[in-house]
């Protein structure tokens, strides 16, 4: 069964990652951990450890981009949250067999080298991104 063991990581979509990351900072006295870029998923982020949770501050690089998308709608806010799973494999391959429509059908890794996959359309989840990730290795 897949079980959600506790929450991974959290990603927030920003319209301007320097804005944010000050906010945050100073507001919550966050220190920074990993400054990142992904090009694939047309981001940059900003990624920020609380005891095993992460908070992720995500601003799009390019206009078509699912982050920009999710701006352009919705503003800035709640993008993702991400769910800790024993296998995101087994996990995928459950949901698939009970008539899940999936966003991802396998798992890919993160930039961290972390198994994970988006689940169903936003829609089937509040409104929020919903993904599983396995551990980071």
């Amino acid at each position: 069964m897949v079980k959600a063991r506790r929450i991974d990581h959290i990603c927030i979509a920003v319209k301007d990652l320097d804005k944010a990351r000050t906010t945050y900072e100073d507001v919550l006295g966050l220190e920074l951990d990993i400054l990142y870029v992904v090009e694939k998923e047309k981001i940059k982020g900003a990624r920020y450890y609380l005891g095993d949770v992460a908070l992720e501050l995500l601003e799009p690089t390019s206009p078509d981009g699912e982050v920009a998308k999710f701006l352009e709608r919705n503003g800035e806010g709640v993008f993702l949250i991400s769910y800790r799973v024993d296998s995101v494999a087994e996990g995928l391959e459950e949901l698939k067999s009970k008539g899940y429509r999936l966003i991802d059908e396998t798992p890919s890794r993160t930039i961290f080298g972390q198994p994970y996959a988006f689940l169903t359309h936003p829609k089937e989840t509040c409104g929020v991104l919903t993904e599983i990730a396995e551990r980071p290795l």
